[in-house]
């Protein structure tokens, strides 16, 4: 299977509210950067352009989407929540009740592109 088609199954493979959250996180990294590629590293979803932009996986009681080089991205919306210790990346945990800020999340994929060139 190409990586595309993996992340077809892995997010079939949530049928709650996490499968919908995923999906929803593909669609906006998409439409952030058309050219983004679609890769498989370490039995997930990584998006990458020039180089690793951000991933996603599901947990038990979140979905995350991490930005590899999330600790040098500026984050007026204040979504970054998660791995604020760690010196390069950054992420976003989302729960079940969360809604997504379609408009912040972009700009942080597209800032994270940036990163790249």
């Amino acid at each position: 299977m190409n990586p595309s088609q993996l992340i077809d199954k892995q997010i079939a493979s949530f049928p709650d509210w996490r499968g919908k959250v995923m999906a929803q996180l593909r669609k906006l990294i998409h439409e952030a950067d058309p050219e983004i590629k679609e890769e498989w590293k370490w039995e997930t979803g990584v998006w990458t352009h020039n180089g690793m932009v951000c991933a996603i996986g599901a947990f038990k009681d979140h979905v995350k989407i991490n930005f590899f080089k999330g600790a040098s991205l500026d984050d007026p919306d204040k979504l970054l929540n998660a791995g604020l210790e760690s010196k390069k990346s950054r992420a976003i945990d989302f729960n079940e009740a969360d809604m997504l800020n379609e408009v912040g999340i972009k700009d942080l994929i597209r800032a994270a592109v940036s990163k790249n060139k």
